[in-house]
Order: C-alpha cells, then structure tokens, then sequence
C-alpha cells in the first residue's frame, strides 16, 4: 500500500514463509498467471480484461470448466482408507515436473526434467514450447493441468530460448521445438517479454487483486469451507502438512502418501 515494497518481492516473501525455496523442486516458489491476454499486438495494462481473475483458481478462470470441477467434487468417493478423499483436483499448481518443464531449456533442469521424464525429454506437443497454449491448457482446455507460473517469468529471459541448442524434438503438426513461442505483444523479444510481464505484475490492477490470489494459495481459502466455496480443494495427498505420516502404520500407503507428494506437488504450508 505504500509502495515501499514490489508486488514481486512481497510474494517471494510469502513463499519462503509458507516453506517454498529454490532448493526444493517439490516445494518450488509459485508465483501468479497474472495476464489473459497473449494474443493481441500491444499489451493494455489500464484494462481490467488484460488480466486473469486472480479471485479464482486455475481451474475457475471460465464459468464451464469451473462447473466441471464442481461435478467432480460431488461426484468423487467421500473418503480413502482413513482419508477424505473428495476434492476438485486430482493434479497440482506446482510440482517438480512443472518446474523443470518450464526450465527444460537450461541446466541443470534439462537434466533434471530428463531423469523426472525416465532418462528422456518428453513427447513434443507436451513440453513448454508456448506461453499462450500454456495459458490456455492451464486455464480452459486440460482438466488436468491447473498449473500456476514460477517466478523467473518474472525476470529471467534465457529460460525462454534454446540458447543450448537442445533437439526438444518436433510436434505434430511439424513444429520443430526450439524457443519458446512468446506473445504478439512481446515482438519475439524475451526481454520484452519478461520486461511487460514484469510491469503486468507491479501494476496497480494487480497490486488491487493480488490478495485474493495470495488467500487462495497461502491464506484461508487453502483448505476447508472456504476452499471448498471458492471451488480450490485438491487431493488429501497434497496437504502434506495437515497429514501427520508418523500414525500411517501401513508401509504401502505412507509409501504411496510420500510418492505422491514428490511427484505431484504440495500445497503450501499455510501463513
């Protein structure tokens, strides 16, 4: 509020409270989708509609994808094992595999994305190749990617070009993968890009939302009514603060519990 303070900042502050760090792939920093917009010519930050609903999780950024979501919820077995089991995802905003994907283009994430991958990079039309089909998969199209955004979008260009020349392989539809494919308004410029996005970040339409985004992943709305309300519950598996494994006497489900979380994701520790 007094501007003392960059909206960057305050979240790095928040993810190292909630236990976040960059030493740990599993519990890697997450930072916002904060922009809806990646295909016009100029980006229009004095637009509310430029932005995404940072109300609402991934998973309600539209109205027919959020229903979906609900009806899974209802319709999801009430309990596993011991465990409440109804939630409205199944996948996670941020894991170890999210993290290295995004970073695939430098190391050591190439190698890590790899050996998460079993030794290869995956198929060609599933890796980061574009950030407009990522917002788009993440916030229309796949019911199982929810995924929220890392902070070097915020400041790190190289993560966006193939400046190691890896063979990423080609898509389908003939795309040789190389770069990663920027938005119109970013002219192909990964400064440019990073540069906007970074503005997008501090503006004052996010600075005014922000909050809500901050209650869903880090405050009240993480767990429980609220959560449910605000259509942002995950597997019980992902709250691994809130399980304690120690009373698990079952070798196989605290084994299960554990692979889980490391491959998955987990929420953040609750501030």
């Amino acid at each position: 509020q007094k501007r003392e303070i960059s909206n960057f900042d305050y979240l790095m502050y928040l993810n190292t409270l909630a236990g976040r760090s960059y030493n740990d792939y599993m519990q890697y920093p997450v930072f916002p989708w904060v922009l809806a917009d990646y295909h016009s010519e100029t980006l229009n930050l004095t637009n509310p509609h430029t932005f995404r609903d940072l109300s609402k999780p991934m998973g309600a950024q539209t109205v027919e994808r959020k229903q979906k979501f609900i009806q899974r919820f209802n319709e999801v077995e009430k309990s596993e094992g011991d465990l409440p089991a109804q939630c409205h995802y199944c996948t996670h905003y941020s894991s170890a595999i999210i993290v290295a994907s995004y970073l695939v283009r430098m190391e050591p994430f190439t190698q890590t994305f790899c050996s998460l991958q079993g030794g290869s990079f995956d198929v060609a039309d599933r890796m980061f190749h574009s950030v407009k089909s990522t917002w788009e998969s993440a916030s229309r199209d796949n019911m199982s990617d929810v995924r929220e955004l890392i902070p070097e979008f915020f400041y790190l260009p190289e993560f966006l070009t193939n400046a190691n020349h890896f063979e990423l392989g080609c898509m389908q539809d003939g795309t040789v993968l190389g770069d990663v494919q920027l938005p119109p308004w970013a002219d192909g410029d990964p400064h440019k890009f990073i540069h906007l996005h970074r503005q997008a970040l501090e503006s004052d339409y996010v600075s005014a939302h922000l909050h809500c985004w901050i209650d869903l992943i880090f405050g009240h709305k993480q767990h429980g009514s609220a959560a449910v309300e605000a259509v942002n519950t995950y597997h019980p598996y992902f709250y691994g603060d809130k399980m304690d494994l120690n009373n698990i006497k079952d070798p196989l489900i605290k084994s299960t519990i554990l692979g889980f979380i490391s491959n998955f994701g987990q929420i953040p520790k609750q501030v």
